[in-house]
């Protein structure tokens, strides 16, 4: 990759939380009923439904996912694609329901280079967990599951925060994540205190929480504005960083990748800038290696790469 421009700031709130959620609470609790009365097989008959659904009416979603999977795919995107991407997330929403009721048994789970991870745990230190709107971050609660000892909390945008809180009731009232709200006054000392505690923090860091830098770095073919401050976070505590990516495969099947991306246990080796660049510049070569192996677990149904260009100054 070449190198990135210097930073610029947003001015203006980014696009993705300009955008109105679609559904409601009354609407989640109608599925977990369905869902867990039914069974998973049953019910993604509704899954399959909703997605259709999605396609016809939300046209430009239906856009943004042409244009991305073109870029993605190598060559032109379908309707069957772009149906199939919509699925594809329907079903990461859908299997939420099974995963926060500790249905871990109904999913062939395959983990992938978790190894460092459950050693670096075992020192009592904590690390970043870096991923994306890429197939189910949820599934990163499953690797507990052998080690009851992991602990992960989630570092999000205020509004995100309050809609996760919405979706979990719904979902399982029982189910308790420690979330972190970004933009906060004291969410920086919060992280660190996580941190500290030998938590994993897991930050979804393809799409700013506001106002934000950014650097400008090739991404499926063209230059794409990424949000800094994750990075800028990580290179200023000093934590292990991993990128976290849980695909689905299908069926009923998740593979969870983990790939160390800096350590920072030695002494800086260069100047804080330089080091966010290059922290930026593997996460984004992970991202978009992850985005060739499984193109329709990328969920950021927006311009991608037109709309960061809009927003900064």
């Amino acid at each position: 990759m070449t190198a990135a421009p210097p930073t610029s700031r947003t001015r203006k709130t980014p696009e993705w939380l300009q955008r109105k959620e679609r559904g409601n609470v009354f609407w989640l609790r109608v599925m977990r009923w369905l869902s867990l009365l039914l069974g998973r097989r049953l019910s993604r008959c509704v899954v399959y439904g909703i997605a259709l659904y999605f396609l016809l009416a939300a046209q430009s979603a239906r856009k943004a996912s042409r244009a991305y999977l073109t870029r993605a795919l190598l060559r032109p995107a379908g309707w069957f694609d772009l149906y199939r991407h919509i699925l594809t997330f329907s079903t990461t929403i859908h299997d939420r329901i099974y995963l926060l009721n500790n249905r871990y048994d109904m999913f062939d789970i395959r983990i992938f280079d978790a190894e460092q991870l459950h050693a670096k745990h075992t020192t009592g230190k904590g690390c970043f967990l870096f991923g994306a709107h890429l197939g189910s971050f949820e599934m990163l609660r499953s690797i507990a599951r052998y080690n009851p000892s992991l602990r992960v909390c989630v570092a999000m945008n205020p509004e995100n925060a309050r809609r996760l809180n919405d979706t979990l009731a719904a979902i399982n009232p029982d189910v308790m994540l420690d979330v972190i709200a970004l933009g906060q006054i004291d969410a920086m000392l919060a992280i660190h205190q996580r941190l500290h505690d030998g938590a994993m923090v897991g930050i979804l860091a393809d799409r700013a929480s506001g106002p934000d830098k950014y650097l400008e770095l090739p991404f499926l073919g063209s230059p794409a504005q990424f949000p800094t401050g994750p990075f800028r976070t990580a290179v200023m505590l000093r934590q292990p960083v991993y990128f976290m990516a849980g695909l689905y495969r299908g069926g009923n099947r998740y593979d969870i990748h983990f790939e160390l991306l800096a350590d920072f246990s030695g002494p800086p080796a260069a100047s804080r800038q330089e080091e966010v660049r290059a922290l930026l510049t593997k996460y984004v070569a992970a991202l978009e290696r992850h985005c060739r192996a499984a193109p329709f677990n990328w969920f950021n149904f927006y311009d991608f790469w037109k709309s960061a260009d809009s927003e900064t100054s």
